[in-house]
């Protein structure tokens, strides 16, 4: 059983930066992922990034290319989005996201989440 909790989200001016943590707690193998989504209120859940666990491949989001990037820490049992020049559409409720096996899709299929950390960003 894994368990996931983020942590970092807050109150941003519009082109400022956040960095959200999310500890994970279980076993993570050569096979699983880790991603980050989040859902702005009256939205669907998007896909924002995601990492490989033992292997630096990342998958993005269009809408933050650019602007946020997806590390890890695997020592640490970390993961992190680093988000820069952030945007008032960025607001929203983020998640970390665990998936235990591989699947060509990094946008999909996890199955575990966090409990969520609010991130919003003023215009």
């Amino acid at each position: 059983q894994v368990h996931l909790v983020e942590s970092g989200g807050g109150l941003v001016q519009a082109g400022g930066s956040l960095r959200l943590s999310c500890a994970l707690s279980g076993l993570a193998t050569s096979a699983s992922f880790m991603g980050w989504f989040r859902q702005a209120p009256g939205k669907e859940r998007e896909f924002i990034a995601a990492i490989r666990w033992t292997a630096d491949s990342t998958d993005y989001a269009e809408s933050i290319k650019g602007r946020f990037t997806i590390s890890r820490d695997n020592a640490k049992n970390m993961v992190y989005l680093q988000m820069n020049s952030l945007k008032p559409e960025d607001t929203a409720v983020y998640y970390c996201a665990f998936r235990s096996f591989y699947w060509p899709d990094y946008s999909s299929r996890y199955d575990s989440w966090g409990q969520g950390t609010q991130v919003t960003v003023s215009s």
